[in-house]
């Protein structure tokens, strides 16, 4: 044997000065969602461009310098790079006083999040949480926001997944090389990276800052893995959810602390800060440190940071909010609640939730914002169920927990296809109509046999990558060509007429991927007919500390390897987001059925939706609002009481009903055509009644208005005059508490049981306010009719006057009343706190009822 080394050297191709512009065009997100940039360096070399995974920066690292030289005289190819730069510069000129209306010229967001998803070329996400994340960013670009976003850089991002013969779930990790990823690296005017200080238990960490463009948007993201660290503190931002509590604090630690740091190192001074899912939620405590060392008091301090921080949640159950024990936080935070001159026990308090000794991230993200929201309708009550003891007095229905539906981001998600067909039939201008619910019924000037043309050609797509990954499945796991045939018998790009639906999420339990499977005879009548086939395509990951999720994987596995599924059930590997890109552009059928209600929103079936994929879904999360009887199917979930066991197998016999006696029929009740126009009618109804409603054009708007700004004026407010608003709020507040406990409320008047419509009603209470002033509180009745059940929200709300009379210690208030309406009314009499000053009229959590 000879002995021998081996040596490496990369050598990177020199891009030509006619293509300089490619690099500037590597390093912006937009991309992402630019179909025609990420085209034209796959044209250079298709081959090259698959091997980099996609990855624009990869690729220019990689691709030859003679392909690069042939491109400077083809012509075609140039046309179509200064047709690019022509739009990305027009993208990036494009005046930012479009959203000057809303947001003042000092106006900056700061948006902290765990993780984003942009594109496949940054490996910073897991799932839903990142890639909402990524659309909220570039929703925020479409709409020249001032807005900038902060995270966490990680060398390992989540892990890619490969599934063995016998159903196993195999996990491999890839180490990121940055040079490779679209970020780059902040530096000072003489050439140094900007890098922050964050002190952790007897040392001190050091954070270099990145950045990544996403179109108008900054994204920071910092990054420990520095000679400058020891070999633990370099692996902080290593791995995303990976580590134990020690490694989840420091992460969280280094987000929210080392994040605002990181905002003032390079001079950025955020208005609004919205820390999305409560990872981030250290950062109020940063804000507050800053404050008190200039000489503010802490409760004055809390007040001014609160009041213009937003707090999204996107957990539905209480056990997924992180919390830390209050030994850690002591570890962790002894300096910072010394400096706050405030006991250990106070500073414990601002993550206290009842029932638990644990520091809550969700309570102390609730505790140190204003504006608070769940991301849909039913999200939003099941949050404010969760979080009912942080107002104990406020019924959950009342509390200031809100909510705003997500949305996906159209030109991510929508296939070409789709778009290059809205441009002949709808006209170019519906990128500016994104939210125009009348516009989008255009829809139906589209003829049936083209809508349906496009629909079979994302099919026949989705089939070719099908094919692709089931091939390499098949080569990997040694499995024979005549059982690759079995399997892809059904996968026929040249004939996808074959009714096919999806499922494809992250395989946590809840989210019931093997609900379909509850009867397996039932599903193979279903399935197995000749002249209806059905096709079921099933992908996703399982966390790998998630032993039931992958258990469900292994099941599902099994099932298809029976001789009867073969080919009519795939299970494919490696869910990421190009595969979801084909799969939500592809199928017939988008099929979803959580455990109600435990999906927080959801946003794969908004993706399926806008491409005309039908959903059939438990009317849960975002599909609780957006069914409307005609564009789609729907499961309702059984009473919440109901034992797991007889839930599962009522709610799949609902699903085996609707597959069986709806959705097979109308599909194939083919007409002249070849199609169902009866399913066209359907699928064109659900693409014009989701995609205006569920884009995140509409829901970054929505937070613009509803939470942006109004935290942005009342911070103003808290601020200016050296913090008097703050000052003024804190010390009342601090009245109220004192004197809460011994205000009551007595009638004095005569209840009436009868009364003539149009007849005056006096009503007429005393209030015992234990020294605060009549304008310290708001005295309400509110009155509906008996026998309609509403929300206490929806009752009529009626304010009570104060006469200016005091009998002894209380406070006489009255109020005259005609009912507007005939029949038996109920009616109540509450007195709670209130201040101009406050972002909600219940933020208090204090009511006394009569």
């Amino acid at each position: 044997m000879f002995s021998r080394t081996a040596f490496t050297i990369t050598v990177n191709p020199k891009i030509p000065p006619r293509l300089r512009r490619l690099e500037e065009l590597a390093n912006n997100l937009w991309y992402s969602w630019d179909r025609a940039t990420r085209t034209l360096f796959s044209r250079l070399d298709p081959h090259l461009w698959e091997a980099v995974g996609h990855n624009p920066k990869a690729f220019l690292k990689r691709v030859d310098e003679s392909a690069l030289l042939k491109a400077t005289e083809d012509r075609v190819f140039l046309a179509t790079y200064n047709s690019i730069l022509s739009t990305y510069d027009s993208y990036h000129d494009a005046s930012s006083q479009d959203y000057a209306g809303h947001l003042g010229p000092q106006d900056q967001v700061a948006y902290f999040c765990f993780e984003f998803g942009f594109h496949e070329s940054l490996p910073i996400y897991s799932g839903g949480l990142g890639i909402l994340a990524g659309d909220h960013c570039k929703a925020a670009s479409d709409l020249h926001l001032p807005f900038v976003a902060i995270g966490l850089l990680y060398r390992q991002g989540y892990f890619s997944q490969t599934i063995d013969s016998m159903g196993n779930q195999q996990v491999t990790y890839t180490i990121s090389d940055f040079e490779d990823l679209p970020v780059t690296p902040i530096l000072h005017a003489n050439g140094s990276s900007v890098q922050i200080e964050v002190a952790l238990p007897q040392r001190i960490v050091v954070a270099k800052v990145w950045q990544a463009k996403i179109g108008h948007v900054t994204l920071y993201l910092l990054d420990t893995d520095l000679a400058e660290n020891s070999p633990q503190d370099r692996y902080i931002t290593h791995n995303l959810y990976g580590g134990d509590r020690t490694m989840r604090i420091e992460q969280e630690i280094i987000l929210g602390i080392g994040g605002v740091r990181a905002l003032q190192a390079l001079g950025i001074k955020p208005t609004v800060w919205h820390i999305n899912e409560g990872h981030a939620a250290f950062m109020i405590l940063e804000r507050i440190y800053n404050l008190v060392e200039q000489g503010l008091d802490f409760a004055s301090a809390l007040e001014s940071v609160a009041v213009n921080t937003v707090f999204t949640t996107h957990t539905a159950v209480p056990a997924g909010h992180d919390h830390f024990s209050a030994e850690m936080m002591q570890t962790y935070f002894d300096s910072f609640y010394r400096s706050f001159n405030i006991t250990r026990e106070e500073f414990l308090a601002l993550g206290h939730a009842p029932g638990s000794p644990d520091f809550n991230m969700t309570a102390l993200a609730i505790h140190g914002s204003r504006t608070h929201n769940g991301v849909s309708k039913i999200h939003g009550d099941v949050s404010a169920n969760i979080c009912r003891d942080l107002w104990p007095q406020i019924e959950p229905e009342e509390n200031p927990i809100s909510y705003i539906t997500n949305g996906v981001h159209v030109p991510t998600f929508l296939a070409q296809e789709w778009s290059d067909l809205f441009d002949r039939y709808l006209g170019h201008e519906w990128r500016n109509k994104m939210c125009d619910t009348g516009y989008w019924s255009d829809i139906n000037a589209i003829p049936d046999h083209l809508f349906w043309s496009v629909r079979q050609s994302l099919k026949s797509q989705m089939f070719h990558g099908i094919r692709s990954r089931i091939t390499d499945q098949n080569t990997r796991n040694h499995g024979s060509e005549a059982h690759l045939d079995r399997l892809l018998k059904f996968v026929d790009p040249i004939n996808p007429n074959v009714l096919t639906l999806g499922f494809a999420r992250r395989f946590a339990t809840y989210k019931r991927a093997a609900l379909l499977f509850e009867n397996l005879d039932w599903l193979r009548k279903i399935i197995l007919d000749q002249d209806r086939p059905v096709l079921l395509i099933f992908a996703g990951k399982a966390h790998p500390a998630d032993v039931p999720g992958q258990d469900v994987i292994r099941r599902i596995s099994q099932i298809a390897q029976f001789p009867e599924f073969e080919g009519r059930l795939l299970l494919i590997e490696g869910y990421d987001l190009r595969l979801a890109r084909r799969l939500v552009a592809g199928v017939d059928v988008w099929l979803n059925n959580p455990i109600y209600p435990l999906e927080a929103s959801g946003t794969s079936g908004m993706k399926a939706g806008i491409n005309g994929a039908i959903n059939l879904s438990v009317l849960d999360g975002w599909w609780g609002e957006g069914y409307d009887g005609k564009n789609g199917w729907a499961i309702k979930p059984g009473p919440r009481d109901m034992e797991g066991v007889l839930r599962d197998k009522e709610e799949s016999r609902a699903l085996y009903e609707i597959l069986q006696d709806q959705v097979v029929p109308l599909y194939y009740n083919y007409g002249k055509l070849g199609y169902s126009p009866e399913w066209v009618k359907m699928a064109k109804h659900s693409m014009m009644s989701l995609l205006p409603r569920y884009n995140s054009t509409r829901m970054v708007d929505e937070y613009v208005t509803k939470f942006y700004r109004s935290a942005s004026n009342k911070g103003t407010l808290y601020t200016e005059n050296n913090f008097a608003g703050a000052k003024n709020i804190a010390a009342w507040k601090a009245k109220i508490r004192n004197a809460w406990r011994g205000v009551t409320l007595r009638r004095l008047d005569i209840p009436s049981e009868r009364a003539h419509f149009s007849e005056a009603l006096n009503f007429k209470v005393a209030a015992r306010l234990n020294n605060l002033e009549p304008e310290d509180v708001i005295v309400e009745l509110l009155m509906h009719r008996q026998y309609k059940k509403t929300r206490l929200s929806n009752f009529n709300h009626f304010k009570f006057e104060y006469t200016g009379t005091k009998d002894s210690d209380e406070h006489i208030f009255e109020l005259q009343l005609t009912p507007e309406l005939c029949g038996k009314q109920e009616y109540y009499i509450r007195i709670y706190p209130c201040h101009p000053l406050l972002s909600h009229p219940l933020e208090m959590g204090m009511m006394v009822w009569l």
